[in-house]
């Protein structure tokens, strides 16, 4: 398991240091068009061939997971936060503020998560410029997704406010915001790790459905929802150039749930 982490550690990082090095790394812009060579096949010159409009695919690659691979951490920090400071608040001070929250929860869980964002998505502006809808998407993202972490952290949180050193701080003249500040967080450190590398690969497929039905990051702006929907037109499917693209974003998926996996496991 050791061996499998560092893997996954090493892999992650290749990847965010080649994407934060696009720039340097791809032949080309992701906007850039070569108009003699639309849907062209793979070659020395484009690795990955050109879509419709004639712009590199490799490079688009690079920028679309650039986009979604380093936004999505922005989009889980955010949603942990959330969850921290609603379940850890609720965990902490119990009765109806509790019940508050865990009705609150329950409400969120039982939408269908995917079609509440869709349709807040769609009800703000799409002709948009880029960057902003990147920002609008994975702040929406983080936004929306903090119920099933405070879930879990309101449940740890009390269960660590009925512990012994907890009752033992609260002797000695611990109390409020220090003692919730000072003794509980800092023990709800690996839950909320494990929470946040789950919530990474969960947002990145979440962008990948909203880029597929066009309410993710706007053109000409590459994520790895434009780039999926490109495949509605691509005869060749995934027989020969996105069969990549896919494996990456599978052990991107895979090594950020494992990762959760190995946070969860470390002692509180």
């Amino acid at each position: 398991m050791k061996r499998a982490r560092i893997g996954a550690i090493v892999f992650l990082i290749a990847i965010s240091v080649v994407c934060l090095l696009a720039d340097f790394v791809a032949p080309s812009s992701y906007a850039r068009q070569f108009r003699d060579a639309p849907d062209a096949a793979p070659s020395r010159q484009h690795l990955l061939g050109t879509d419709d409009l004639g712009r590199d695919r490799f490079s688009r690659l690079l920028y679309g997971t650039r986009v979604s691979l380093l936004l999505a951490p922005g989009a889980a920090l955010l949603s942990c936060l959330l969850a921290a400071v609603i379940g850890g608040t609720a965990g902490f001070v119990g009765g109806w503020l509790e019940r508050f929250v865990m009705g609150a929860t329950d409400l969120f869980l039982s939408l269908p998560w995917l079609f509440l964002l869709i349709t807040v998505r769609a009800l703000l502006p799409l002709n948009i410029a880029p960057l902003t809808s990147v920002i609008i998407t994975f702040a929406l993202l983080g936004c929306l997704g903090w119920a099933a972490s405070a879930r879990v952290i309101c449940t740890d949180t009390r269960s660590i406010s009925d512990s012994g050193f907890i009752l033992l701080a609260r002797a000695s003249g611990s109390g409020g915001c220090r003692l919730l500040w000072r003794h509980i967080f800092p023990n709800l450190r690996p839950v909320l790790f494990a929470q946040f590398w789950i919530s990474i690969p969960v947002f990145i497929l979440t962008e990948a459905n909203l880029g597929i039905l066009g309410l993710g990051v706007a053109e000409p702006l590459p994520s790895w929802g434009s780039l999926l929907r490109e495949l509605e037109s691509f005869s060749a499917s995934f027989d020969q150039p996105w069969r990549f693209a896919a494996l990456a974003l599978f052990i991107i998926v895979v090594s950020c749930f494992h990762l959760a996996l190995q946070k969860q496991e470390l002692p509180a």
